[in-house]
């Protein structure tokens, strides 16, 4: 017969299993499904649910996030870009290759300089903008914008594109083809690629849906880390591009979402410092 004392011990042995085994199960349950279901939200365009998030390069790696949208014909695409002061970018030809090159070595202006193909639905980008820093085209932002006939929640397309700051031009990590490389808080270039259209006032309202998902380290397809809450915000163009006299109209966000939001620009200031 097993003494008091082992059968004590035996107890708490198996308690603590338990724990080592239900502390885990839970935080998974919670981390990887309940969380994200509370967090992922498509009621402002129910058709973005099921449409990749994510760009690829030409060798099928994933590429930049998809975080920002408009909606609106081409032209009203273009001319609202253009009227926030954005440049349109060159085509990769041998021109714009050594164009680019001489910038970043010699801190030439080249405004329109070429952006690197990305692809999404199977095809590289529609539209590719950026807006200079500098007299170099080392460090810009830019966004590549993507035609989506299906994904309309009024008529017109939906363009989805990435946003994104490029920070140095160096050899990618995966490749070890000269690309230029990005800064990691992506969520700035969206946020700055939206207000810069904003202050053209040819918004009516602006929303957010659900894109990549809350993420800390995540790579793209030049080998950059990334971080970002996870949304798209998606801002629907004036009919012809009418200038707007008040402010757009911000859908709100479902409440977890918010609450998400606020804790990740936490996490991300106390990890990152950004």
């Amino acid at each position: 017969m097993p003494s008091k004392v082992q059968t004590s011990v035996q107890s708490h042995h198996r308690r603590l299993w338990i724990w080592l085994i239900l502390i885990p199960g839970l935080y998974l349950l919670l981390a990887y499904v309940v969380l994200p279901a509370l967090w992922r939200h498509y009621e402002h365009n129910s058709k973005l649910e099921h449409s990749p998030k994510t760009t690829q390069t030409a060798e099928g790696i994933p590429g930049d996030p998809l975080n920002v949208g408009l909606v609106g014909t081409k032209v009203e695409v273009v001319q609202a870009i253009l009227a926030a002061g954005w440049y349109p970018a060159d085509p990769i030809t041998f021109n714009s290759s050594v164009g680019i090159a001489k910038s970043v070595l010699l801190k030439r202006p080249y405004p329109n300089a070429p952006v690197s193909n990305l692809y999404f639905l199977g095809r590289k980008q529609d539209l590719a903008f950026e807006l200079p820093v500098g007299n170099s085209a080392k460090e810009r932002h830019h966004v590549r914008l993507w035609q989506t006939n299906n994904l309309s929640a009024d008529g017109r397309p939906l363009w989805l594109g990435s946003a994104t700051f490029d920070i140095s031009v160096e050899l990618s990590r995966f490749t070890g083809q000269i690309t230029h490389h990005i800064d990691s808080n992506i969520d700035a270039e969206r946020d700055n690629f939206i207000q810069s259209l904003e202050k053209a006032h040819l918004f009516t309202n602006l929303y957010q849906v659900t894109g990549v998902g809350a993420t800390l380290l995540g790579r793209n397809g030049g080998g950059d880390w990334y971080n970002t809450d996870g949304e798209l915000t998606v801002g629907v163009l004036s009919l012809n591009n009418t200038v707007q006299s008040i402010t757009p109209t911000r859908l709100t966000n479902p409440a977890p979402v918010e609450i998400k939001n606020r804790a990740w620009l936490w996490l991300r200031h106390l990890l990152t410092n950004k």
